[in-house]
């Protein structure tokens, strides 16, 4: 790939202008410190500030370069970690390493020292990281548990050659808080000896009932389960999925989780499952499944499979840009919460975004709630953690208003609509042909709406006219999911930020995550209504701080 085509001028003069000035760069401190040894991020991150048009204020993104998946997310010591997908080179993706970043409150974020580089046996793809808290590994030191990654290794010789053995795990251990990493002597510990195609992204936790160690992994079109006394030595427990769910693209980045269904003490278990291409809006998406897990087998709830068979498959996230989320690990059994966090793009056009110096966000942490409804089905739940609060800069009321058919009202004017948060409830019509929602707008006439269609009962996320879409053809588009309440009250907790809408509709019932890259920044938020008048019974809004400042 090409190393700086996709750079513009001025960062390209920058890296020659300033390289032999980084080490001075890095060491004046900049707000938000780059990767100690990566010196021409460092003078980037030293000449940007985080103030670069499109740059999310209150998401993560890397200082500068390319970034994609999540992966090896742990708790450890009052510590959240974020490992990703990352190339320090360039803007588009390009040999794996694992970024880096620690939060004590999931929110602000402390950049560290790139993790884990390619060495002699591949590139880093995706995977993940946990506390052996009984050192199982043997890894640990003066009684202290290790932490230990692993992840896959992708030969780029080998894929390019035609062999079909090219991907196998490897491990990593650290034991001074996942601040250097040492990799295993032994690696790979799970060869690919079935020369599978695709044989990546694993997801290892400790099944406490058979007291070892399970590994869920992609491989091309299902799950495969593994089993493991101390991480170094894998044994095949079963598959899953051929058959079920959507299946027109790779199966990749999955995550079991046992959950207990809230408001009661049932527990179920909860595969994730990210697709690309084939996911509900295109390109990238991801689904789950709820089940049981007896630390060999997973098998589909039997109300999870009417589901499956009513509607094909069922998506965590219904926009087009939540794609190779997975949970922690480690987080304490007092919190009790099933943390995620996804990725904010989609590989249809993610290459191709116009920002600069880097590209990528990460969605805002979420807590996944399993539920059951009346019907005695099973749902997975996303809501905004509540740490998010601590953001919220200033408070604003909306008072009730009626908007009239065929009409619009634009809400508070001193709200910085790029950078805020918007609770509000509706009622909506009692007839079915209408058409409401809310809509950002700009001086320059361009627009977003996000709404609900009464006659086919979906919510959608209009983003044709939200901005220049030169950079893909496959960017603008209406995407749609069906709105699971039947309640004529319409909960909306919208977060926007200076690239993106993430939409929790009736408490996370329905959840859609769109990027957006507007010519001007949007600066109304406005209520509209065709066909039928729509009753804002109550709102409240707030500008949002900066986790970068």
């Amino acid at each position: 790939m090409n190393r700086t085509d996709d750079l513009p001028q001025y960062f390209t003069r920058l890296l020659l202008g300033m390289l032999c000035l980084a080490a001075v760069a890095a060491c004046s401190q900049p707000a938000v410190q780059a990767p100690a040894q990566d010196s021409a991020q460092a003078a980037i991150q030293a000449h940007a500030l985080y103030s670069e048009p499109y740059r999310p204020q209150f998401h993560f993104s890397p200082p500068a370069m390319w970034m994609n998946d999540p992966n090896g997310m742990v708790y450890f010591e009052g510590e959240y970690h974020l490992f990703y997908q990352y190339y320090p080179e360039d803007m588009v993706w390009g040999p794996m390493h694992w970024g880096h970043a620690v939060s004590i409150d999931l929110v602000h974020w402390q950049h560290l020292p790139i993790a884990l580089k390619p060495d002699e046996l591949g590139y880093i793809f995706s995977g993940s990281a946990v506390v052996d808290r009984n050192d199982s590994s043997g890894f640990g030191v003066d009684g202290k548990p290790p932490l230990v990654a692993i992840f896959t290794y992708h030969d780029p010789e080998r894929a390019e050659a035609g062999g079909k053995d090219h991907e196998y795990q490897g491990i990593a251990y650290s034991t001074d808080r996942g601040r250097t990493w040492t990799k295993y002597g032994g690696n790979p510990v799970l060869p690919n000896t079935q020369r599978l195609q695709d044989f990546r992204d694993p997801k290892v936790f400790w099944h406490g009932d058979t007291q070892r160690w399970v590994l869920a992994l992609s491989a091309t079109d299902h799950i495969q389960f593994w089993g493991s006394p101390d991480l170094k030595q894998w044994r095949h427990l079963s598959d899953f999925g051929q058959g079920w769910g959507a299946h027109d693209g790779v199966w990749e980045c999955p995550d079991l989780v046992e959950m207990s269904v809230e408001g009661g003490t049932e527990t179920r278990w909860v595969l994730i499952q990210n697709l690309n291409p084939g996911g509900l809006q295109g390109g990238s998406g991801t689904q789950y499944f709820v089940g049981d897990f007896d630390g060999v087998r997973f098998t589909l709830d039997d109300d999870f499979v009417r589901t499956l068979q009513q509607e094909g498959a069922v998506w965590l996230d219904a926009g087009r840009d939540n794609y190779a989320g997975v949970t922690w690990s480690g987080v304490p059994a007092e919190d009790g919460r099933t943390l995620f966090i996804g990725w904010m793009g989609n590989w249809d056009y993610a290459q191709k975004v116009p920002t600069h110096p880097w590209r990528s966000a990460m969605t805002v942490p979420r807590e996944l709630v399993l539920t059951r409804t009346e019907a005695s089905a099973y749902r997975v739940h996303s809501r905004p953690v509540d740490e998010l609060k601590t953001l919220r800069a200033s408070a604003h009321t909306i008072e009730p208003v009626t908007v009239e058919a065929g009409s619009e009202v634009t809400l508070l004017t001193d709200v910085p609509v790029m950078q805020s948060e918007w609770l509000l409830q509706f009622e909506l019509p009692d007839s079915v042909s209408y058409d409401v929602g809310v809509e950002l707008g700009n001086d320059l006439g361009e627009r977003y709406r996000f709404g609900f269609d009464g006659h086919d009962g979906r919510l959608y996320s209009d983003r044709t006219a939200s901005g220049d879409f030169s950079f893909s053809a496959e960017f603008p588009g209406v995407h749609r999911a069906t709105r699971l309440s039947p309640d004529r009250r319409l909960s909306l907790h919208l977060f926007i930020d200076a690239a993106s809408i993430e939409a929790f509709v009736d408490g996370g019932a329905n959840v859609l995550t769109d990027t957006l890259f507007p010519t001007a920044a949007f600066t109304t938020l406005s209520v509209y209504a065709n066909g039928a008048e729509l009753r804002l019974l109550q709102g409240q809004a707030w500008a949002l701080s900066s986790i970068w400042d």
